[in-house]
């Protein structure tokens, strides 16, 4: 297992489109993916999962894969969520 840490900047957090775009990215590897904040972890590639979550700006979260691309997997989401998914 592989994980990384990053905290969210995007200035509404991770609502419908940046949500979206995450999973999206998730679905292109084939580890599993799971992404967690303040103990409570969800389904990566499940949209309907990442948005239960709540993820507000500011919030640390957690994104862990395990499987024969993990570490490519939550290198690629962190610095997604690092680049705010084409939001100001």
């Amino acid at each position: 297992m592989y994980s990384g840490k990053v905290v969210l900047e995007n200035e509404a957090g991770l609502h419908a489109r940046p949500a979206s775009i995450f999973t999206q990215t998730s679905l292109k590897y084939k580890s599993d993916i799971t992404i967690a904040k303040e103990g409570k972890s969800a389904n990566a590639k499940s949209i309907i999962s990442v948005l239960s979550l709540g993820i507000t700006k500011g919030t640390e979260i957690t994104i862990r894969a395990e499987g024969e691309d993990e570490e490519a997997a939550v290198n690629d989401l962190v610095a997604l969520i690092e680049s705010k998914m084409g939001e100001a």
